[in-house]
Order: C-alpha cells, then sequence, then structure tokens
C-alpha cells in the first residue's frame, strides 16, 4: 500500500511538473501563430525564410574571434531594431528597457538631457523644437537645425532613439553637438550643459488688444501627461477672467499625445464635430470628434506656428481652422502627421509603431508638407536680440 501510494505521488507531481512546465512553455514562446509571410515557423510554407537568421546567428557564435564577449541580449535587440529599421519609417522604433524607461519619463514631463524634442526630417536627425527654459534653447538651438554630429559620431544613418540616447546623459555633463542651419555656410558647435529638465505645460498672461479690450495668451509647450488638466485649469481662469480673444501659442510644441489635442479641441468645438480622421492605409479610418465642451467658442482665436509645432499640435491648429476658420499666424509647422501606438514588450522593452497617417477635418494630410500659415511671418535675428516678437504682436493686431 505504501508503495501504491508512493507511485501515485510521484505521478501526481510529475503530471504538475509536465503541466506547470506546459503552461510556462506557452506563455514564454513568441506569438509564432500571429506571423505571416515566414517559413520555418511551425506553420507551414510561406514567402519568407527565416532560417537564415538563425543560420547567420550560428556563424557568429561558431567563428567571431570574440564570441565569448558577446552579449546575445543585444544581438536580440540590434536585430529587432534592424528590422523595424528596414521599414524606412523613423517613428517605427524599437526601445530598450533603458530606452523605454526614458520615454515614459519624458512624457510625465521629467528628464535629464538638454530638452530637445529631436525627430528625422529629410533623412537628417532635426531638432524638431528646443523645449522652454531649457538648456537646448539657452545655447541657442532652434527648430529645424540639423544635427550632423553628437560628440565625435557622424548622425548619417542613426534613428531618432540612437540620437537621443546619445544626447541625454547626467545633469552636469557636457554634448557637444555639431549643427548645420539653412543660411549658415558652414556648421556649428554647440557645447550644452545637460540639465534636469522638467517640461514646463502651460503658461498664460493678460494681453491689452486696445483701449478696454484684452486678449488671453495661452502658451502651450507640450502634450503630455498632464497637459489637459493644466489646460482646463488656463480655460476656466479665461471664462472668469474679462478677455475678448484667444491667442493660442502652439510654437515650439513638438506634440505628444493625440487624445490631449482631441479634448483641447472640444472647448471650441459643439458635440460631434470632426477632429482629426486616422487613416490607417487598409480602406479603414477613424474618426476622433469633439465630445462638446463648446465653452470657448465664443472667444476670437488666433493660433501662432511655426516649424517646431508638430504632432499634436498640428491636430489641433488643423481641427480649429477647418471648423472655425480660426486663422494661423506664422511659420510652416513641421509636419509630423503619422500616429504611433507603444506596445510594451517583453523583458520591459518597448516597440513604437506607426499604425496611421492622421487626416484634418477637411481630408487634408500634413505628412512631411505641414501646416501652412494664413498669415506668414518671420521672426528674424534682430528681433530676437531685440526682445521682438513679431508673429505675437500680428496676432494682436488681428484681434483689434
Amino acid at each position: 500500500m505504501k508503495k501504491i501510494i508512493y507511485i501515485i505521488a510521484i505521478l501526481v507531481l510529475a503530471t504538475a511538473l509536465f503541466s506547470g512546465g506546459f503552461w510556462f512553455g506557452q506563455q514564454s514562446r513568441p506569438s509564432i501563430e500571429k506571423v505571416t509571410g515566414i517559413q520555418n515557423l511551425e506553420s507551414g510554407q510561406a514567402a519568407v525564410d527565416f532560417s537564415l537568421f538563425w543560420d547567420a546567428w550560428a556563424k557568429v557564435q561558431e567563428k567571431f574571434v570574440n564570441r565569448d564577449q558577446v552579449d546575445y541580449q543585444k544581438m536580440v535587440y540590434g536585430a529587432i531594431a534592424g528590422m523595424l529599421a528596414a521599414l524606412e519609417d523613423p517613428y517605427t522604433v524599437f526601445m530598450t528597457p533603458t530606452g523605454n524607461k526614458e520615454f515614459s519619463q519624458s512624457m510625465q514631463g521629467n528628464l535629464e538631457g538638454i530638452g530637445a524634442e529631436i525627430g528625422i526630417r529629410k533623412g537628417s536627425l532635426t531638432i524638431v523644437a528646443p523645449l522652454e527654459n531649457s538648456p537646448a534653447k539657452r545655447a541657442g538651438l532652434k527648430a529645424g537645425d540639423k544635427i550632423l554630429k553628437i560628440g565625435d559620431k557622424v548622425s548619417v544613418g542613426m534613428t531618432v532613439e540612437e540620437g537621443v540616447s546619445l544626447i541625454r546623459g547626467a545633469k552636469g555633463t557636457e554634448v557637444i553637438l555639431t549643427i548645420g542651419r539653412d543660411g549658415w555656410e558652414i556648421a556649428k558647435e554647440f557645447k550644452i550643459i545637460r540639465d534636469l529638465i522638467n517640461i514646463p505645460v502651460i503658461k498664460t498672461e493678460t494681453k491689452e488688444v486696445s483701449s478696454g479690450k484684452k486678449a488671453v495668451y495661452v502658451a502651450l509647450y507640450q502634450f503630455t501627461d498632464n497637459s489637459l488638466f493644466e489646460f482646463e485649469k488656463a480655460a476656466q481662469d479665461i471664462l472668469s477672467a474679462d478677455v475678448q480673444g484667444i491667442i493660442l501659442d502652439l510654437r515650439g510644441n513638438p506634440g505628444g499625445y493625440l487624445e490631449s489635442a482631441v479634448d483641447m479641441a472640444s472647448w471650441w468645438l459643439p458635440a460631434g464635430d470632426l477632429v482629426v480622421i486616422e487613416d490607417y492605409g487598409n480602406g479603414k479610418t477613424k474618426e476622433h470628434r469633439s465630445s462638446g465642451i463648446n465653452k470657448l467658442a465664443s472667444y476670437p482665436t488666433i493660433i501662432l506656428i511655426d516649424q517646431g509645432s508638430a504632432s499634436a499640435s498640428e491636430i489641433l491648429a488643423g481641427a480649429l481652422r477647418d471648423n472655425l476658420k480660426v486663422k494661423l499666424v506664422g511659420m510652416k509647422s513641421f509636419g509630423k502627421g503619422s500616429v504611433q501606438e507603444l506596445e510594451q514588450m517583453r523583458g520591459g522593452t518597448s516597440i513604437k509603431v506607426t499604425v496611421a497617417k492622421w487626416l484634418t477635418p477637411s481630408g487634408h494630410s500634413i505628412m512631411e508638407a505641414g501646416l501652412e500659415p494664413d498669415v506668414t511671418v518671420e521672426v528674424t535675428a534682430d528681433d530676437v536680440n531685440n526682445g521682438q516678437d513679431p508673429q505675437l504682436n500680428k496676432a494682436l493686431e488681428m484681434l483689434r
């Protein structure tokens, strides 16, 4: 009887171990069944033979001179990054655990670095916008500047994430950027001391338009986690103040969450008005419409944009112009007209995938082209040196 019980116990234990191992294996394995267009994935024949990857992996293990020092996890990360780079979309990227953590911190409004949004423009690493009160802005970087070198590394072929990882660093350390700018004959070096970047969200001021008439000036710097909350507080202040117009400054605002732009547009638009269309490229679209707060619609509004206005900034500006004929003043916007989704992956990594292009309510795509202002006003070096803001002055003039 003791032997029988012992045997049964062993069988039960073995079954439990097998079941647990099988369950763990199922949870740990890649989602092979979801992959299409690949051979040698246990699911049949298709167009691409994935065994080539494993052949190359095996050759490295077998023949690479420093194979005893190889970081195989880093090889996996590099393979995924290379796969996404082959899509030739600068906004579809892989992020390591470190990069993923830094990205999350930046969307919450705090990080260490120089304080500049970076993108790809015509194949070049480009400053989208230096953030307000940041080391980048104090050093004199401008929207549209091309980053030619980071330290001694040439930026040609770099992804945005690679560039960002080199530029970011601990507070108090120095990074040297070699910058090219339209109108310059030769590139210049900028030595910038990194700092703790507390990304400002919003600033409001009351401006004199004419005798007895005032406007509230709202500078919105980014669309981060808490930007909608801060904007709603500013909107309530506008409603309780004795002002007759609004100047919404989106210059140098590199964007952020699409949902925030839709929610902010709802403060001007009645319920159901179209704010933005996501075009998935396969005949499928998704419309984002106003929730209908509509409390700011009665205020004449002017929007300021420049080449640093991107993404969610362009969504908000495009929606108010198409629906309410709000005038845009300044320079052409950046032209970041695609939508990304952030997918959290194994081991603290993530991939940011471009899932759609977005269109203004009138069906206009601003990808690469940007939004053209209704009134073009340039800001010269003399204007900056003399503390003048001709774009803001033009907006005030138009409100009169």
